[in-house]
């Protein structure tokens, strides 16, 4: 391999970056995570506002790439390749500086060597490899892409919204504000019209290199009219897309193509190459746009994906963007009508009248469907069915909070999949990508009781398993539940760009996480005592069920932890639950029925697999004679009270998903709705269907992290 660094006396700018950098990725490091975290950040900020830094970083990341194919060569550990990998692909994507080819070349090369890795690495690796391989034959078309599909700058073109959905009873007060305010900042930076002309402006200075006079360039593109800087901007869209689409043989088409647009706009402004210093102009990357939501009610999730469907099909050209935005209540507004339009007869014609039947007010769930598909299958202003094809949307859900919010998500999460397996229309049209920031809302203190403690972190279950499997995950996304409260702590002024840290972390999560891990969902049917229909409920849950029995309720109490014996005011003899299950062993599969003598409560656990396997469920019975506890792992278990007896059961820790008067609780994979193919085909009910054993059945709810986890 090249050493692409020479033979050169570091400064000592250069040995504070070595020094940061092997802090950041030795794998036995005294560094705490939220240390890590911070100096992840510290490296993006300055590469991103300091482009001869950019350079610098570029290259320990390259020594630190070598390193990890020399280990692999060896047969060594490959387990911090993957935050190598995502921070050297995102120094490459905000970079303000120009990258030597060479260095993209050496990057290729190491690429290509570690695609033999097993998953997740050779995943991440080669998804690495593709954007490097993007940007070497086709200069400058990350940075286009990415922000253009993250600002929707182009309507029948790649469009990405993110909804940023939090849980109502966290934020509140000082929490909700920092966040708000740091939003606040981002959404000043992304002028539609400033942005297109960065866009067209990064695009011919890292395309064309020294041939390009950014200083002219500059003052060129801020003379041009907007219809004028519209019609360019569209000329470099085309012209990255033929490129990419042609790879390397397109490298020569792209660089003669950028020349031409770069000399219609000189001669559009009449502007000549000046005498100045040909300085690269830096541009710093835009945050996406972020929708803040206070999430009350789950239906919401369908709403807002269903707005943003409609409202992203209902005008390529923007005129009706600010009709998709939410109202303060976190409640989807109605799309209104055009106050533009004169009034007309009844005899109106035929095409105004397919023009207009597609708005509404306070349209009903079922009525949305209908209006959707209405909408994807008419003409939209007149443009080709290829163009509608093209139109990726992706919608990015955001949740913060704890499990609960975690619970709220799989419940809307497969209410969508059952209205899905009926009417296929979000899934052809929006791709779901789900992300998960943990926030609690007690801050770590000596004085609070050793309970408290136990219990908040009880509730961030699902957060502690993530960063078991994907320790970058821990190192940037796990310290936000400690870090976010601190900050909204603090009494300080308006953000600036400088410290957006939360935003700048978001944003790496965002574009950066793309590895799922399946978080199994679990069904629960739950029986009440009355015999009535409506007496049986269906929820599903992600991490956990806590049923207690009623008559013994206060034994959860604290008081009750140093409960005597012998002052006992209910005396319980023989079995309180009667349990069936299925034990599975190595060889066979066994199933068990028993009764749970003494038993007050149980607690399922949902424990995934770490590492490639299939997850279960931990059942704890906790007996008021502690030589009765039992524990037992299985799949599936039914649970019934004897005695007349009832329960309380809490799904997910969340007070608000709690049912009382219980007496029969069943528990089992919860099973995808869109997989149950007899239906949605009218098949015979008698016979499966060929492939139907190779379909994986069960539901699980994709949480993206950086690593990802097989299963």
């Amino acid at each position: 391999m090249e050493n692409p660094t020479g033979d050169v006396q570091p400064s000592s700018e250069e040995v504070n970056l070595r020094n940061m950098v092997q802090a950041l990725f030795k794998e036995k490091s005294h560094s705490s995570s939220s240390e890590k975290g911070m100096l992840r950040w510290n490296l993006h900020k300055k590469a991103q506002t300091h482009p001869p830094y950019t350079v610098a970083l570029v290259k320990k990341m390259l020594k630190q790439l070598q390193k990890c194919v020399d280990k692999l060569q060896m047969c060594q550990s490959n387990v911090h390749l993957i935050p190598i990998l995502h921070t050297l692909y995102y120094v490459v994507l905000q970079s303000p500086s120009m990258i030597s080819r060479k260095y993209y070349q050496v990057m290729y090369g190491c690429l290509m060597k570690l695609l033999i890795l097993p998953l997740p690495h050779c995943a991440v690796a080669l998804r690495t490899l593709k954007n490097i391989r993007t940007e070497l034959f086709t200069p400058g078309s990350l940075y286009h892409r990415r922000v253009i599909a993250e600002q929707s700058l182009k309507k029948d073109h790649c469009q990405e919204r993110v909804f940023l959905l939090v849980d109502p009873e966290l934020f509140s007060g000082p929490l909700e504000a920092t966040v708000r305010a740091d939003l606040e900042v981002a959404s000043s930076l992304t002028e539609p019209l400033v942005q297109k002309r960065n866009v067209v402006l990064r695009l011919l200075q890292f395309g064309l290199g020294s041939d390009c006079h950014s200083p002219t360039l500059q003052q060129a593109l801020e003379c041009l009219a907007d219809q004028r800087l519209e019609d360019f901007f569209q000329e470099t869209i085309l012209t990255v897309e033929q490129s990419v689409q042609k790879g390397p043989d397109g490298w020569t088409d792209y660089i003669d193509d950028l020349q031409m647009i770069y000399a219609k706009i000189l001669s559009s402004t009449d502007k000549s190459i000046g005498h100045e210093d040909n300085t690269l102009y830096p541009i710093t990357m835009p945050y996406p746009e972020i929708e803040f939501i206070l999430w009350n009610d789950e239906e919401d999730l369908w709403n807002v994906l269903t707005k943003f469907t409609l409202s992203s099909c209902f005008d390529f050209d923007g005129k009706s963007r600010s009709a998709s935005l939410p109202s303060k209540n976190s409640h989807i507004e109605d799309l209104k009508e055009h106050d533009s339009d004169p009034p007309q007869s009844p005899q109106m014609s035929t095409n105004h009248l397919s023009r207009r039947r597609n708005a509404y007010k306070n349209s009903k769930s079922g009525n949305k469907l209908s209006l959707m598909n209405d909408k994807m299958q008419s003409p939209i202003n007149n443009s080709p069915s290829s163009s509608r094809e093209r139109c990726i949307r992706t919608a990015r859900i955001v949740v913060m909070g704890d499990d609960r919010i975690l619970g709220k998500l799989a419940n809307a999460y497969r209410s969508i999949r059952e209205k899905e397996a009926k009417c296929m229309m979000l899934t052809q049209k929006i791709n779901l990508q789900f992300y998960y920031i943990p926030v609690n809302d007690v801050m770590p203190s000596v004085t609070l009781p050793p309970d408290a403690s136990v219990q908040e972190e009880a509730r961030l279950s699902v957060a502690s398993y993530l960063g078991k499997v994907d320790s970058w995950y821990d190192v940037n996304i796990n310290i936000l539940q400690t870090v976010l409260p601190k900050m909204a702590g603090m009494k300080h002024n308006k953000p600036s760009e400088q410290n957006l840290f939360f935003l700048d972390t978001l944003t790496y999560y965002l574009r950066c996480g793309i590895q799922r891990v399946n978080l199994p969902l679990y069904k629960v049917i739950m029986t009440r005592c009355s015999t009535d229909m409506s007496s049986v409920i269906d929820q599903v849950f992600v991490s956990s069920l806590e049923a207690v029995v009623t008559e013994f309720k206060h034994l959860k109490d604290k008081s009750a932890r140093t409960f005597n014996r012998r002052q006992r005011s209910i005396q319980v003899f023989g079995g309180v639950m009667s349990v069936s299950y299925t034990q599975t062993f190595v060889s066979k599969r066994e199933e068990l029925k028993g009764v749970c003598p003494m038993a007050y409560s149980t607690a399922i656990t949902s424990e995934p697999s770490v590492a490639h396997g299939e997850g279960k469920l931990s059942i704890r019975f906790n007996s008021m004679n502690p030589e009765e506890n039992t524990k037992i792992f299985t799949k599936a278990i039914n649970i019934k009270t004897m005695e007349n007896r009832t329960l309380v059961v809490c799904l997910d820790k969340d007070s608000r998903r709690t049912y009382s008067d219980i007496q029969r609780i069943e528990v089992s994979p919860c099973v995808d709705p869109g997989c149950n193919i007899r239906n949605r085909f009218s098949m015979s009910m008698t016979k499966d269907l060929p492939l139907r054993k190779y379909v994986d059945n069960y539901l699980s709810l994709p949480i993206n992290t950086f690593s990802g986890v097989t299963s």
